[in-house]
Parts: C-alpha cells; sequence; structure tokens
C-alpha cells in the first residue's frame, strides 16, 4: 500500500482511477526491476500486487496472483519437462515448442506459494494454434493483448522483430463465475469467492509472452481493468532484461547450452 504521511493508502481494484495508477506504476516498475532472474523478478511483482490490492479496511482483494511466461521446451528444467511432457500424451515435444510455464504465484494458501506445488499448470505445451485455440482462457487471454496466437506458437524471426515489446494489453473477465473462460468454477471459483479476473501483459523484446494474473475477490470494472495496459508496460519494461541464462533462479548452463544447439 502506498504511504501518505503515516497514513497506509491502498490501492483499491473497485476504483482503480487514473490517480491510483500514476502511484503505482513507478512502484510497479521498481519492483520488476534488478532482480538476478525472471523468476524472483514475477514473484516480487505477484507478491507486490497481492499485498497492495486492497480495500479501505485493508482487505486483500485478490485470492491469487500469477505470472506467466512462455519458455523453450528445451529450456526448462527437468521437472517442467517431464510435467509437459505427461501433458502432451503420446505426442513428443520438441527443444523448440513454446510451453506457458508458470514463473510466479502469490496467494491465500500455502500450495498458491509455490509454483513448484501447481498440479495442473506448471508448464502447458503449445504445440499449434490449433490446439491453443481450444483452451479458452489461454487463447482469449493471447487475443485481448492484440497477438495472433501463431506468433506466440512460432514466432518467427521477422515476427519478433515486428512485434516483440510491442503487443500488450488486458484480459479481463468482470464476471467469473459461470464464465467458460475460467476453468474450475466449482473448485476454485465459487469456492474461494472469485468475481473478476483481470491479467495484463504482452511480448517482451525477445519474442516470448509474459502475463501477470490476477484472480480477484472483488469485481473489477472495465475501466479499472483498462488502467492496467500501462502497468504493463511497466512490468514489461523490467522483465525485458533477462535472458534464457537468468529465466530461472537455478538456470543450469549446460540445459541452456544443449536447448540452443537443437
Amino acid at each position: 500500500m502506498a504511504k501518505v504521511g503515516n497514513l497506509l493508502m491502498p490501492y483499491d481494484l473497485t476504483t482503480f482511477g487514473l490517480g491510483e495508477m500514476l502511484k503505482c506504476s513507478p512502484r510497479l516498475r521498481e519492483t520488476a526491476t534488478d532482480a538476478p532472474t525472471f523468476e524472483l523478478a514475477a514473484q516480487r511483482v505477484c507478491r507486490f500486487l497481492y499485498d497492495e490490492l486492497r480495500d479501505a479496511e485493508g482487505e486483500r482483494q485478490c485470492a491469487l496472483v500469477r505470472c506467466y511466461k512462455t519458455n523453450a521446451f528445451g529450456l526448462l528444467e527437468p521437472e517442467l519437462q517431464d510435467f509437459a511432457r505427461t501433458l502432451m500424451g503420446f505426442r513428443q515435444p520438441w527443444a523448440t515448442m513454446k510451453c506457458l510455464t508458470l514463473m510466479a504465484t502469490v496467494g491465500q494458501t500455502a500450495a498458491w506459494n509455490s509454483r513448484h506445488q501447481s498440479r495442473g499448470h506448471r508448464a502447458i505445451p503449445l504445440p499449434s494454434p490449433e490446439v491453443v485455440a481450444k483452451a479458452p482462457m489461454i487463447s482469449r487471454l493471447i487475443k485481448e493483448f492484440g497477438i495472433e496466437l501463431s506468433s506466440v506458437v512460432q514466432p518467427s524471426a521477422g515476427i519478433v522483430r515486428e512485434l516483440a515489446g510491442k503487443r500488450h494489453g488486458v484480459f479481463h473477465v468482470e464476471d467469473a463465475v459461470g464464465s467458460p473462460y475460467i476453468p474450475a468454477q466449482q473448485e476454485f471459483v465459487v469456492r474461494f469467492g472469485i468475481r473478476s479476473v483481470l491479467g495484463f501483459g504482452g511480448l517482451l523484446t525477445n519474442g516470448d509472452l509474459f502475463a501477470v494474473i490476477l484472480f480477484a475477490t472483488v469485481q473489477v470494472s472495465q475501466g479499472s481493468a483498462d488502467r492496467f495496459r500501462t502497468l504493463a508496460l511497466d512490468v514489461k519494461s523490467g522483465l525485458s532484461r533477462y535472458n534464457d541464462t537468468n529465466t530461472f533462479n537455478q538456470m543450469r548452463p549446460s540445459t541452456v547450452d544443449a536447448a540452443r544447439t537443437q
């Protein structure tokens, strides 16, 4: 929460206007900068939003905040490769295949505070635009960021030069209950009182997609959600400084070298 004198001033999602955006913007940009790895920077961003988005009484307004990034399968940690391989069934992954990878998570249950404990979202294979189109939440998120599915799944050098670092946007579901875009309705949305879902992100300068997703326990209007387009730029400026060698907290150089040769 922002400090004014000795008072704590929360950033309220239900009334997130221009003033709150201007106050939050530099703090969020600073939060996303200067961590040794992408993973740690993403964790700091999620922690900041989870802790700072509160109502006037100081109650948190998000049950869960997560950050995802696309990574080549060959650059994933062995345990993430095994996870993605299991989701692919009989189809074999390849080194350059993109996987939407959970990089950071902060939430109200213990399991929601470690990416290693995620049951179904640790590394989601994106083998083709057709497969991605069958995942309602992921496909809509990408499209609302103003990006073609093919540009995320199979980013050519030309696409990276043309779009990377330029496309960003907001994914917003004002009414989460009953929405076809938000899975796990009974066991997650209803159980934890999720009312709205708000995501922001876009393409990093290397062509990878990043997305920060807020699962809010309050109603978030379209007007409030739109303010996060600017915050997407703030986070992107911090996250774009990372590369294949400092993505994960415990990246092994041998893994990176092997993936580059495939």
